[in-house]
């Protein structure tokens, strides 16, 4: 999925995130505005992921809800 797209779901996807990563708050979830780039900096500044794992880990979780990266 492009950044793009993912932005544009970003609202859609934001409660289901909050779901899966419980330690992200909803200032996180304001300060990244949508970004994937910028999530996946977060689940590794939150939850301590390399840079590989968070990027598959989003992709899990975009691919969980049938959502696939473009």
């Amino acid at each position: 999925m492009n950044g793009d797209i993912f932005q544009g779901k970003w609202k859609q996807l934001r409660g289901q995130v909050q779901q899966k990563w419980g330690d992200l708050t909803d200032s996180d979830l304001d300060r990244i505005k949508g970004g994937q780039t910028e999530f996946e900096g977060l689940l590794q500044e939150r939850y301590g992921y390399t840079k590989e794992r968070a990027k598959q880990e989003v992709d899990n979780f975009l691919a969980a809800n049938d959502l696939k990266r473009m």
